[in-house]
C-alpha cells in the first residue's frame, strides 16, 4: 500500500504545491478581514481535492486494471485513498497554522481555544464530506463523482448544523461550544470509518477486468 500512496503523491504533487501556496496567501489575506484562525476551516477542505484528482487519473489511465494484479487487496487499495485523504487534511491544517503562528508572533491575538474550535470544525466538515464523496467515486463515473465531491462539502455544513441542533437538546451549545464541536468531530470520525467499509464493499463488487 505504501507504493500506491507514493504514486498518488506524485500524481497530485503539482496540485498540492498550488494548494499550499494558495492557503498561505489566503491566510495572510484573511488576516485583514476575518479572524485568521478561520483558515483552519478552509485548509483541510481545500487540500483534500488532490485525492479526487488521483481517482480521476486512475480511471483515465486504467490504473485500476493494473493495481489489482499487485500484491495488495481491494480493501487496501480503498484504504490507501482514505489514508491519503486524511494525510492531506492534516497537511492542510499544518499549512494553515503557519500564517496563524506568524501573526501570533507579530502580536495578533490568536488563542489556543480559537485554533482548537476552527480546527475541529474544519476536520469535521472534511471527514463528513469525504465520507459522502469517496464511496461515490467508486459507485459513479468520474464526471458524476466530481459533482458529488463538490456538493458533499455543502452538504457537510448542513449536517454539522443539524448535529449542533441535536446536541443542543442535551447540552447547551452556547455555554459549551468547543465541547459541542468536539462531539461533532467524534461523529465525523465514526462516519468516515463507516464510509470506508461501504467503499470497500462497493469496490469488491466491481468487475475491473
Amino acid at each position: 500500500m505504501k507504493g500506491v500512496l507514493i504514486k498518488d503523491f506524485y500524481i497530485a504533487k503539482s496540485n498540492i504545491v498550488v494548494t499550499v501556496v494558495s492557503l498561505i496567501v489566503l491566510g495572510f489575506g484573511l488576516s485583514f478581514l476575518l479572524e485568521i484562525s478561520a483558515l483552519l476551516i478552509l485548509a483541510p477542505v481545500a487540500s483534500t481535492t488532490a485525492v479526487f484528482i488521483s481517482i480521476t487519473s486512475d480511471a483515465a489511465s486504467k490504473w485500476n486494471k493494473n493495481v489489482i494484479t499487485m500484491p495488495v487487496s481491494r480493501s487496501q487499495i480503498i484504504g490507501e485513498k482514505f489514508v491519503f485523504y486524511i494525510l492531506l487534511a492534516v497537511l492542510g491544517i499544518i499549512i494553515a497554522l503557519v500564517p496563524c503562528m506568524v501573526f501570533a508572533f507579530l502580536g495578533m491575538d490568536i488563542t489556543f481555544y480559537s485554533l482548537c474550535l476552527y480546527g475541529s470544525i474544519g476536520i469535521s466538515a472534511t471527514l463528513l464530506a469525504g465520507g459522502m464523496s469517496l464511496p461515490c467515486a467508486y459507485l459513479f463515473d468520474p464526471e458524476k463523482s466530481q459533482i458529488v465531491f463538490m456538493m458533499s462539502f455543502m452538504a457537510s455544513t448542513g449536517v454539522i448544523a443539524g448535529l449542533i441542533l441535536f446536541i443542543n437538546i442535551w447540552v447547551p451549545v452556547k455555554e459549551n461550544i468547543l465541547l459541542a464541536f468536539n462531539l461533532v468531530l467524534i461523529i465525523s470520525v465514526i462516519w468516515f470509518f463507516l464510509s470506508y467499509k461501504i467503499a470497500v464493499k462497493i469496490y469488491q463488487k466491481q468487475d475491473i477486468t
